[in-house]
């Protein structure tokens, strides 16, 4: 019986390991308190300057840009608010994936999945900058294209600030993923409402210009969002494989 107990006490009993989870990581903690610092100094410093972006965005104005009334301070706490975006939507994907492929976490590590992610998000919003640029350039006089990009910027200033709370929520009280799934759905609908809505006031003169204004909108946003799903997906399954 001596022998038996000296024999489990040196041995000892293997437990079950806890399964990764995104709110028990203290690199998506330290990332989310950035953004929380981040968003807080931001708005303290250029309060107005976001004030007034909302006002142009809703008002329909066709003065010069207010970029080129904006100081160098303005620009940069704005391009801030841009990588706060980028980064709050690499923390929500990489939470989705986490629940939708649990192995991966054990093939690639969670904070190079995270950096990943993040790379992805800025990857996408550059290649979307640089098509509204192009077909801006092609389509459409300076001024128009100049408005919009303005107006594009504003609507990412502020995603950035409805993706925090919404980042909080599916990291730390843990919802299933088909309510993540529906909230995600909801931001994303408003999101496009909001673009199409100013698509029509900058570039529709016409019902008839509108019907295909709506598809050229679905051929530019909707589709994009698809082929960034899959994106995502095929680089889980080629990190898998690679790791």
């Amino acid at each position: 019986m001596t022998n038996w107990l000296m024999t489990w006490t040196v041995g000892g009993a293997e437990g079950i390991p806890i399964p990764y989870s995104p709110r028990m990581d203290d690199g998506i903690t330290i990332v989310l308190l950035c953004c929380f610092f981040l968003s807080a100094y931001v708005l303290s410093r250029s309060r107005r300057f976001l004030l007034q972006l909302v006002k142009d965005f809703l008002l329909h104005r066709e003065c010069t840009s207010i970029f080129a009334t904006s100081t160098a301070g303005d620009m940069r706490y704005l391009l801030l608010l841009i990588l706060q975006t980028c980064i709050l939507s690499g923390v929500c994907i990489f939470n989705y994936c986490n629940d939708i492929q649990p192995e991966l976490v054990h093939h690639v590590s969670p904070f190079l999945l995270l950096g990943i992610y993040i790379g992805v998000s800025l990857f996408y919003l550059f290649l979307k900058w640089v098509l509204y640029s192009v077909l801006g350039w092609i389509f459409f006089d300076e001024s128009t294209t100049t408005l919009w990009l303005e107006s594009y910027s504003t609507l990412l200033y502020y995603i950035g600030f409805t993706l925090f709370p919404f980042a909080l929520f599916i990291v730390y009280f843990d919802l299933n993923l088909q309510l993540t799934i529906i909230i995600g759905l909801i931001l994303a609908f408003f999101t496009k409402i909001l673009m199409l809505y100013k698509w029509l006031k900058l570039f529709c003169n016409n019902l008839h210009g509108s019907f295909l204004l709506i598809l050229y909108f679905c051929a530019l946003e909707i589709m994009p969002c698809f082929m960034l799903y899959q994106g995502v997906i095929q680089l889980n399954d080629y990190l898998i494989i690679k790791f």
